[in-house]
């Protein structure tokens, strides 16, 4: 059997799906906090294998694919049945119901961005990225989740909301910054985005860990502020845009 380069790519790929499958095996066991961090794990190989990917220079359809069967289970299921395991399941039906978004959207994601690939603008994402989602509630179980006590009653106001939200975000047209590379052609045309993640994992860092939720929050909660901001700005030049239009009008009446 012939071994290409497109191996290397597919291999940190296979190890995202299993991390999920590790994480669905620690939440049924009641594990919640060590079914977050194989989430989060698996993030890092979903990073690692775009990475490989361009390294080697073994892009291809069957990595596509493979790619975004391995983020449904480990962004989409994971972490529902996570979240189901952790609090909602006293919801019974609901809670099914509720738990089941993230994979749901999250599937409908991955597919409208698939059928995009080509041609997408490689600056933005349209919607909430699935990783991102998956990790803002990982982050929030590490954060607020005890496997003694469970979530604080704070905490619980906020869950439902919460996975509801980052559900819609991913299938919206609410436009998230790409992760920047770091070379000296990303860096020449987005110094911002390099300046900010530096930042963000400065802060991470120095927390040791504590402020990770803090820093992915505002990531997705700066998304939402930007699209807000622009939509109330292209309301007021449509407006602005109808007012002379009637000055003309009635300019030429005159």
């Amino acid at each position: 059997m012939r071994i290409t380069r497109a191996v290397v790519p597919s291999l940190f790929t296979t190890l995202n799906t299993f991390c999920g499958f590790l994480s669905i095996v620690s939440a049924h066991e009641g594990h919640i906090q060590n079914a977050a961090l194989f989430i989060i794990l698996a993030g890092v190989f979903d990073s690692l294998d775009g990475l490989m990917a361009r390294i080697t220079r073994s892009s291809s359809q069957f990595g596509v694919e493979l790619d975004s069967l391995a983020d449904v289970v480990s962004f989409g299921a994971a972490p529902s049945f996570m979240i189901y395991k952790a609090y909602l399941y006293q919801y019974e039906n609901l809670g099914i119901l509720l738990a089941s978004l993230p994979l749901l959207f999250g599937s409908i994601r991955l597919a409208r961005f698939n059928v995009q690939l080509v041609g997408f603008d490689k600056d933005y994402f349209n919607g909430l990225p699935i990783p991102a989602q998956a990790i803002t509630l990982c982050a929030f179980v590490l954060q607020y989740y005890s496997e003694y006590s469970g979530f604080s009653p704070i905490a619980q106001v906020v869950i439902i909301p919460m996975v509801i939200l980052l559900s819609l975000l991913m299938v919206s047209t609410v436009k998230y910054d790409t992760l920047p590379k770091f070379t000296k052609k990303d860096f020449r045309a987005h110094p911002w985005k390099l300046v900010s993640m530096s930042m963000a994992a400065l802060i991470i860092l120095f927390s040791k860990g504590a402020l990770i939720f803090a820093v992915i929050a505002s990531y997705v909660l700066f998304g939402v502020l930007r699209w807000a901001i622009r939509s109330v700005r292209a309301l007021i030049g449509v407006q602005e845009h109808r007012k002379d239009e009637v000055s003309q009008v009635t300019s030429i009446d005159i």
